[in-house]
């Protein structure tokens, strides 16, 4: 019986596979051999059809089976073309001027009627954009694929590809770019999604998934709906952290030209066509063509394209087609969408395609759920049925909503044969490690890489062995652990520490962290630290101010609903004094040297990002973000008498911290950081402001400030960067191929010591307190080689250099730069 119905499958399972139709190519005029645009390109006897772009080129497909192309444009002969089904094709056509004889014709000036339209569109774009919507839900289906491209005879026979040469079989060519490419990844998933806009909640269950090569829910939920939206009613259309200028915002016509050239059916609805391109060169807009609806005013389809010159690196080419649908009497909503990404070094080097389509069904607006229905902890929630990877390849096929490619159903089995090779493991073992920084063996992930080897003044060469536990090991609990030896200090040290997360979204765990080890009192959050062999190399002094600390640390986090968190925080520290960095403890008339000052607290750290979405990991999630501020609140608390800590105080610190478009400018971000301590602390306990004494840009530091330079217990910072993303420069003929992009930034601070806290203990050589603000500004360019930021730095106010021995000098002008993969 199973052997009948293999047979059976065999031959029903083929007429399910779409032939997928390319064609694309150029349209010119026979006589003079200038392109034309705007020419009506169509399969015979559909309504699938495009018109030629301002420079005559076109592309246009389908999976229906059609053999013949229709070019026809007012004052031409219409041309009749024959393709060949079911495969990619470039056909360039000359179409020849027919001769007409008009009667006078009296023009007058007016409006133009594109610009009319378009104010229509404005006038009821509230009532149409989809976004206006309290709540709605729909089935939706996503199709990602990933696939390389610029796939060339001498990349085949590259050594590396010597064992994969079957999966050249399945190279092909898009009609969007004619470049080939070769398919390594597909995915397809099913979901129910629902929204409600107040509170803002989204909900997304997908029912099903198939992944190539992958059957895991961690997979999964992220190539649902979620985080891919383009909606071309907001005036800016964000995309890779850049503002675009909308083709239909409100303000289109300062960099935009439209133009009126069609009108036709469109599911039984008469709908005008307008063109549009961009005013000037290198602005963020698009190029392309959209249809009006001539009655609601309402965009009923868009096919938009990135200017080729636009400032964005490593993205050659953006193409997005929406196509909308009535629901119910008064409702447009999305329908499809099509968007094709191409991540590329240049034209000529090998890249990455990037292409998702979506299919809305379904559509239910305006019905609200019962409040229990959407999870009050998640703004954002997604679920992952358990039988969402068990559909067979026949039961998708029910499932799609449309059919695919033989091409593409073969990825399934290209990816799984590529697994099998033995040099494939490899590959992912190397791009792993250089990415993440470790390297995965079964149970233990060694690294990182870049710690293994570093060199100070007071340790020496510094060599460092650790690593922590992979998901292998297990997905709940992760260790970590290293030993490191200086010798120049004939010390060995260590740290061991560990997380156990009870849940992971709300995020909910525990964790602890045992450290004897050196530390550089002073540093920002995102500087190097000083076991890392950038920090040994990039140093601008031979710093000798770094310290052992001896600490034990215990913590509970608690994610309330997502973007608000608590932290709960036991800490229990031995900082040694050095030579460098003494302790010196005055009493009446005489004073000492401190040993050892051992400390003793309780924190309770709070943090809102209210919106912000994260990709999850095991362990560790990286946040994509948010459009408002991200707020944080510390209050700690010393314990005198505990592990032999000596002094009674409290500390309250906060932030805000919040980055924006200010478009067209670019992106505009501030950091305002302050605190207070009531109670008694020497200064290795007060806040010690951040230094740099680097070369390496550092966002969070005093790039021109040293280590141990200032020290408060009452203080305010403010950091100010606007990053204008090329505005200026972009109007420069010979700065406009660079693609540099401007930067200026401003940091102070200001802030106090209370006499009480001076008495405690002696500023080491070269700090003091901040009697008037501390003030530096940078100008700065960035996107060098799409990869540097350099700046050019001034420390504005302290110019004089502290008494005392051993002082660092102090920088008065200097040259920062940064490392930043940035589009």
């Amino acid at each position: 019986m199973r052997f009948l119905l293999l047979i059976a499958l065999l031959f029903i399972t083929p007429t399910v596979f779409g032939q997928l139709t390319r064609v694309r190519g150029k349209v010119t005029d026979a006589s003079t051999n200038e392109p034309i645009p705007f020419v009506n390109i169509a399969f015979k006897n559909t309504t699938i059809g495009v018109i030629s772009d301002f420079n005559g080129n076109y592309a246009i497909e389908t999976r229906a089976k059609v053999d013949t192309l229709i070019f026809s444009y007012i004052g031409y002969e219409q041309k009749i073309v024959k393709v060949k089904v079911g495969q990619y094709q470039e056909i360039n056509v000359n179409l020849k001027p027919t001769v007409i004889t008009l009667q006078e014709v009296v023009i007058k000036p007016g409006k133009n009627p594109a610009l009319i339209l378009l104010d229509s569109l404005n006038k009821y774009r509230r009532q149409n954009d989809p976004d206006r919507l309290n709540y709605w839900e729909s089935e939706i289906y996503n199709k990602i694929e990933f696939d390389l491209s610029n796939i060339n005879d001498e990349f085949k026979k590259n050594r590396l590809f010597r064992q994969f040469q079957f999966v050249f079989d399945y190279v092909d060519t898009s009609v969007v770019s004619g470049k080939t490419f070769l398919p390594i990844f597909i995915s397809e998933t099913k979901s129910n999604f629902y929204y409600q806009k107040s509170p803002k909640k989204e909900k997304e269950i997908i029912t099903a998934s198939n992944v190539s090569g992958v059957k895991d829910d961690q997979v999964s939920q992220f190539l649902g709906q979620m985080y891919l939206k383009i909606n071309p009613y907001e005036n800016f259309i964000e995309l890779f952290g850049k503002g675009f200028v909308s083709p239909i915002a409100t303000f289109g016509p300062l960099y935009y030209r439209y133009y009126l050239i069609d009108s036709a059916f469109i599911d039984n609805k008469w709908c005008f066509q307008i063109s549009f391109k961009p005013r000037r060169k290198q602005e963020p807009t698009f190029t392309g063509d959209f249809w009006v609806h001539d009655t609601t005013y309402a965009l009923v389809k868009i096919n938009a394209r990135i200017a080729q010159d636009v400032n964005l690196n490593f993205v050659n080419d953006i193409n997005y087609k929406l196509d909308f649908q009535h629901v119910g009497d008064s409702v447009w909503f999305y329908k499809s969408e099509e968007t094709f990404i191409d991540f590329n070094i240049s034209d000529r080097t090998t890249g990455i395609f990037g292409n998702k389509y979506t299919i809305y069904t379904n559509v239910i607006p305006e019905t609200p759920r019962e409040a229990s229905f959407f999870n009050p902890q998640l703004s954002q929630e997604l679920i992952v049925l358990e039988d969402a990877n068990r559909f067979s390849d026949q039961e998708w096929n029910i499932i799609r909503p449309i059919d695919l490619t033989p091409k593409e159903l073969h990825i399934f089995q290209m990816v799984d044969s590529i697994k099998q090779v033995p040099v494939f493991k490899t590959w992912v073992d190397v791009i792993n490690t250089l990415v993440n920084g470790y390297y995965v063996t079964k149970w233990w992930e060694i690294g990182p890489y870049y710690k293994l080897y570093s060199f100070n003044p007071i340790e020496g060469n510094r060599f460092r062995f650790g690593g922590r536990t992979s998901n292998e090991f297990s997905r709940r609990l992760m260790l970590t652990s290293h030993v490191a030896f200086g010798d120049e200090d004939k010390k060995f040290k260590f740290a061991q520490g560990g997380l156990y997360l009870t849940n992971k979204n709300p995020r909910r765990g525990y964790g602890w962290d045992v450290k004897h080890d050196m530390e550089q009192l002073g540093i920002s959050q995102n500087a190097f630290t000083q076991d890392n062999i950038l920090a040994s190399f990039l140093r601008r002094t031979y710093n000798r101010k770094l310290t052992m600390v001896d600490e034990l640390e215990f913590f509970y986090e608690h994610e309330w609903f997502q973007g608000y968190l608590n932290t709960i925080k036991f800490n229990t520290r031995q900082i040694w004094s050095t030579e460098y960095v003494p302790f010196v403890v005055r009493e009446q008339n005489s004073w000492y040297n401190l040993n050892r000052l051992p400390t003793t607290e309780i924190t309770l750290k709070t943090r809102f990002a209210y919106n912000e979405k994260y990709l999850l990991g095991e362990f560790v999630r990286i946040s994509l973000g948010t459009d408002y501020p991200i707020l944080t609140l510390n209050i700690s608390s010393s314990i005198k008498g505990v592990n032999g800590s000596r002094h009674e105080y409290y500390r309250i610190t906060g932030s805000v911290d919040h980055s924006f478009l200010v478009n067209p400018f670019g992106r505009f971000r501030y950091i305002i950081d302050g605190g207070i301590y009531f109670g008694k602390a020497p200064y290795p306990l007060l806040q010690i402001h951040e230094g740099n004494e680097t070369y390496a840009y550092d966002e969070y530091a005093f790039n021109m400030m040293n280590y141990y330079e200032f020290a408060s217990d009452r203080w305010v910072s403010l950091l100010a960067e606007h990053h204008f993303e090329g505005f200026f420069l972009n109007r420069i003929p010979m700065f406009r191929k660079l693609k540099w992009r401007e930067v200026i930034a401003a940091k102070g601070v200001i802030g106090r010591v209370s006499e009480k806290n001076l008495k405690l203990m002696d500023f080491p050589d070269g700090m003091r307190e901040l009697t008037k603000p501390y003030l530096e500004a940078s100008i700065g360019v960035e996107n060098i080689v799409k990869l540097f930021r350099v700046d050019a730095m001034w420390r504005l106010t302290y110019l004089d250099k502290p008494t005392g021995e051993n002082i660092t000098d102090i920088p008065k002008f200097g040259i920062r730069a940064a490392m930043k993969f940035d589009f």
